[in-house]
């Protein structure tokens, strides 16, 4: 399943992925911080989402309580509710 998550409070805008099988591909971020957010989807690319979810989760930038790491774990259970 494709999926597109809009972010809240991050220099990304957008993060769009594909989910198959609880398995994460074609991470692509829009905006935000280039090379930063292509190493995440290079980094995830089949990973098992759960597993993304237990590293990325409440990582945080700067001053704000969020991250584009920790909005892609925000979008993968949203993702996942959607399947359920």
């Amino acid at each position: 399943m494709h999926y597109r998550y809009k972010t809240k409070n991050v220099c990304s805008s957008e993060i769009n992925f594909d989910l198959e099988n609880n398995k994460l591909y074609n991470v692509v971020f829009t905006g935000g911080c280039n090379g930063n957010l292509k190493a995440i989807g290079k980094l995830v690319e089949g990973m098992d989402a759960d597993k993304v979810i237990e590293l990325l989760q409440g990582n945080t930038c700067g001053r704000n309580s969020t991250s584009c790491a920790d909005q892609l774990t925000r979008a993968i259970r949203d993702a996942q509710t959607q399947i359920a």
